[in-house]
């Protein structure tokens, strides 16, 4: 079951998962939010060689564990609260005490969020809503998420075990349904390190559920097993979303797929004057 999720910190994406019942922070992201650097891979190296105590300890802060991307779930290095404070100590940042209480915060959130889980689709979708995402969107966004799970799920129930796996399965159903593959759709929406589905229409969300449904369907009736049956099935379900979207598209007389996003006017126009 994918466990990622997303937590805010000043507006800044950091990714967390449940690991042994408390929440592991992406290290990576972690320390993008606290430095503002555009290589936090190589701050972290520098960071490490800067300080011989953080090194020699590294093995008992960082934990490889499977997060989910854009491609699918991929193993990042995490740490939980306690190691998150010692890489704190390491970096000089005036965003480090306001860090430390927002990560007690969101500490305490977890806490509730296991005595009700309700609690983590509410916040989810207030996320949604602090954005400026109308409601109608919010909905379709939170079933998407659920529908996404439970194919990813049957994946890793099915033989899907690595990163690659993920990718390549995400692809086929991606290109069959509209063409394009997730890197490209990305590029055609002139997105980066921003998540593809944050920033799809009513019918681009619509179109990705019928696909990743339909391929769940298809799983569990042929009883499919193994990363090659698993990509025919991935195109299969694709090819029914893709069906359907290609008869709206005559009807409509215009392509469903768009250019357009939901970054900020900007951010949007600082991405076109650097082309």
């Amino acid at each position: 079951m994918e466990t990622t999720k997303i937590a805010l910190f000043r507006g800044i994406k950091i990714r967390k998962t449940i690991h042994n019942n408390e929440w592991w922070f992406v290290i990576v992201d972690v320390v993008a939010a606290l430095t503002d650097s555009v290589q936090p891979d190589g701050y972290i190296k520098d960071m490490r060689r800067r300080d011989p105590e953080l090194s020699k300890g590294w093995g008992q802060i960082a934990t490889p564990l499977s997060i989910q991307t854009e491609g699918g779930m991929q193993q990042m290095n995490c740490a939980n609260t306690e190691g998150i404070f010692r890489i704190i100590q390491s970096i000089p940042s005036p965003k480090a005490e306001p860090f430390k209480r927002w990560l007690a915060k969101v500490g305490y959130e977890r806490v509730q969020e296991i005595e009700n889980p309700e609690l983590a689709t509410k916040r989810t979708r207030m996320l949604y809503k602090l954005k400026g995402y109308p409601e109608d969107w919010i909905e379709k966004r939170m079933r998407g998420i659920a529908i996404r799970e439970e194919l990813t799920d049957e994946w890793q129930k099915r033989g899907a075990e690595e990163k690659k796996d993920y990718e390549i399965l995400t692809a086929e159903i991606s290109k069959a349904t509209f063409g394009v593959t997730p890197s490209e759709y990305k590029k055609l929406k002139r997105l980066k390190r921003e998540n593809l589905r944050d920033h799809m229409d009513d019918l681009e969300l619509i179109f990705t559920m019928l696909g990743e449904r339909a391929t769940t369907e298809i799983h569990r009736t042929d009883n499919s097993y193994g990363v090659p049956k698993l990509k025919s099935d991935a195109k299969a379900g694709g090819d029914i979303a893709g069906g359907a979207r290609k008869k709206l598209e005559k009807r409509l007389g215009k392509s469903i797929v768009s250019k357009k996003n939901y970054l900020p006017k900007s951010k949007r126009a600082r991405q076109i004057k650097s082309k």
